[in-house]
């Protein structure tokens, strides 16, 4: 079977047909150059209006543009193009199936390289099939900005807001993800963690479409609570029972770390040294050996441990199927934990009281809406930033973010290369 067969096979080119194959390179770069011919009395297409308009002269130089290779050789169409003389355009350079505006790799080309970098690193993919590391980015590029122009927004009913660190030194990414039964995906990235760049969220999603949102889930910051109580008041806002527990778990290990600093000062033995995980971990996710020092703490007065078992009591709330008798726990915990005279616990008791309605809102929405999958999904962002030595560039890092969990639509071909 000869090459062009396989070219004819694999590609849908109407108007165009391959010509003669030369062999270009040496053993070490080995590649084929293939010549693309138009059909004979085929109009080309204009490249702004895309109508079939009469043409007006032909490049001088030929283009070279990279094709998937074949057996490690390099496949690449050389085509002279044409320019069109269009009544409503002008003068315009024609436009051609398989390349997108100035680009030098084909469609299908950008296509696969995006393909295998969802499976590896973009570094990977460059040395494996040996093209640059800016051409690996400029297929993924391409095939995110189709992905995005093609998704469907229309069927979002419920979202949750989040922040993910990406730099070191506080720098935060806001991110929102649609988590409905049907669909879980990243929806949309900004940079900072701001209320404006929330703002900016509610914006690009437009009125219509953030009406008929059903729930919002997020974290405990202010500035997502003002933003989402100003575009979205009609939904139900959830704070989750996975934000709920960070908040109490971050003040227990606070309340762990200042006694561990404490008892050391005044020459107690460290009784707690070591103590971080057991405290905040579930029971029945302790080891046996972090069991039996559980039990020994138990029998310490201390102000970790009463922290600690205020946590494990709050847990309690989760098991409530009616908000009403939930609400009256979360009351009765409350006031112990001011009684508690733990600085740490009486704050968090504050900021429950003050977002008792959020918290109640677990309950109507019957549980069902979690943030437990978000983390999951943050977790992965941070596995993807790591597996690329971090992203220097905002645009970097909001593309590959969208390429491997937006869930994007993929663009449909005659052959299917990988």
């Amino acid at each position: 079977m000869h090459l062009k067969t396989i070219l004819n096979r694999v590609t849908n080119y109407k108007l165009f047909v391959f010509g003669k194959v030369t062999w270009k390179g040496d053993s070490l770069t080995p590649a084929l150059d293939v010549e693309v011919k138009p059909r004979a009395n085929g109009q080309p297409v204009c490249f702004g209006c895309g109508k079939r308009v009469p043409g007006y002269d032909t490049m001088p130089t030929p283009r070279r543009f990279g094709f998937i290779p074949l057996w490690g050789i390099a496949i690449v169409f050389v085509y002279s193009m044409r320019r069109v003389d269009c009544p409503a355009c002008g003068v315009k350079v024609e436009r051609v199936p398989w390349a997108e505006g100035k680009s030098t790799m084909t469609t299908e080309y950008a296509w696969y390289l995006a393909q295998w970098a969802r499976r590896m690193s973009w570094k990977e993919v460059s040395e494996s099939l040996r093209v640059s590391w800016d051409s690996v980015f400029k297929a993924v590029k391409e095939a995110v900005n189709w992905g995005l122009e093609h998704r469907d927004l229309e069927a979002i009913t419920s979202i949750s807001v989040d922040e993910v660190q990406w730099h070191r030194g506080h720098k935060y990414q806001t991110v929102v993800y649609q988590i409905d039964e049907i669909q879980k995906r990243l929806l949309w990235i900004g940079p900072d963690r701001k209320a404006k760049t929330l703002l900016r969220f509610f914006r690009f999603l437009g009125k219509e479409r953030t009406t008929r949102l059903d729930f919002i889930c997020s974290d405990m910051w202010q500035g997502y609570l003002k933003v989402i109580r100003k575009k979205a008041s009609h939904a139900v806002h959830v704070l989750d029972r996975f934000h709920v527990m960070q908040r109490i778990n971050k003040d227990l290990n606070d309340v762990r770390a200042a006694e561990v600093k404490q008892l050391k000062n005044d020459g107690y033995e460290p009784v707690l040294s070591g103590s971080r995980w057991i405290l905040l971990k579930r029971p029945e996710n302790l080891t046996e050996r972090q069991t039996t020092k559980l039990k020994e703490l138990l029998q310490y007065n201390l102000q970790s441990i009463r922290s600690h078992l205020m946590r494990e009591d709050f847990q309690r709330l989760w098991g409530y199927t009616s908000a009403t008798w939930a609400g009256k726990f979360l009351n009765a915990w409350c006031t112990r934990a001011m009684r508690s005279k733990i600085e740490p616990l009486k704050k968090v008791a504050w900021s429950f009281r003050d977002k008792r309605d959020l918290i109640h809102n677990w309950f109507h929405a019957d549980g069902v809406i979690s943030a437990g999958i978000v983390e999951g999904f943050n977790n992965e962002l941070k596995l993807i930033t790591r597996k690329s030595d971090g992203f220097r560039t905002q645009q970097a890092y909001e593309i590959a973010l969208y390429h491997n969990r937006g869930a994007l639509p993929q663009r449909e071909f005659t052959h299917t290369f990988l």
